[in-house]
């Protein structure tokens, strides 16, 4: 007879992001503020500190290798993810759109007002990950860097 295990905690530790430059990513991620964490791996890996989870990058091709898909062709198209940095004002939504622009990345979509009461807009990191900057009714950003939810 089988013993029954207790159920495994449900956990999102890090989302690991395959970039093509990995210098250029890793300078972009540190322009943006991220702190950049176990820099032992040098440019093999990247991990970057969020508050909350962790951000990793890895080579576009090497990673599409670990995972057993194929890396070509890189699609051009949207992928199916996005990223997000929640603020707590719609002024810290344009600031942060601002400031990552100027720090390199391609504004995807301007900020505007939602249809469910937020105020959104994207950018594009180098390799074109979507990253929405947003305030979102109910969603609460503290000091720490952490999202709280309502329950």
């Amino acid at each position: 007879m089988s013993k029954k295990l207790p159920a495994p905690v449900p956990r999102l530790t890090v989302i690991t992001l395959g970039v093509s430059n990995m210098r250029a990513s890793i300078a972009f991620y540190e322009a943006l503020g991220f702190a950049r964490r176990f820099r032992a791996t040098g440019e093999a890996v990247a991990f970057f500190d969020t508050g909350g989870t962790v951000l990793g990058l890895f080579p576009w091709d090497l990673l599409a290798q670990d995972v057993t898909l194929p890396d070509k062709p890189k699609p051009q198209a949207f992928r199916g993810t996005t990223l997000a940095w929640n603020c707590g004002s719609t002024e810290e939504v344009d600031a942060v759109l601002d400031f990552a622009v100027s720090k390199g990345a391609s504004l995807l979509k301007p900020a505007h007002t939602t249809d469910y009461g937020g105020y959104s807009g994207y950018f594009g990191d180098p390799d074109n990950h979507p990253w929405e900057v947003v305030v979102a009714p109910g969603i609460e950003v503290g000091d720490d860097r952490r999202v709280r939810l309502p329950d």
